[in-house]
């Protein structure tokens, strides 16, 4: 771990999740995603291995949700009886 630091910006995460710094933001306000305030300017900092622990519970989440939810094709255009 001697080249990866501890800690990430916030811009460092989004750019670990593909999103926006913004998004990242609103997950570290809303305690979605644990972070630490540091310095005068309040910059957030997230632990690498918090975030390891957040994309693992997303995963499971993710799992949850799609067997509560299956995805099920749209059905067939079916000719209508005729009566």
């Amino acid at each position: 771990m001697a080249g990866t630091p501890r800690f990430l910006t916030l811009a460092d995460v989004a750019e670990v999740l593909n999103t926006s710094s913004a998004q990242v933001y609103a997950l570290v306000r809303r305690g979605d995603l644990p972070a630490i305030k540091i310095g005068g300017r309040g910059q957030w900092r997230v632990e690498g291995s918090v975030l390891e622990e957040y994309i693992q519970r997303m995963y499971t989440e993710t799992a949850q949700f799609v067997d509560q939810h299956p995805f099920v094709e749209a059905e067939q255009d079916q000719p209508s009886e005729q009566v």
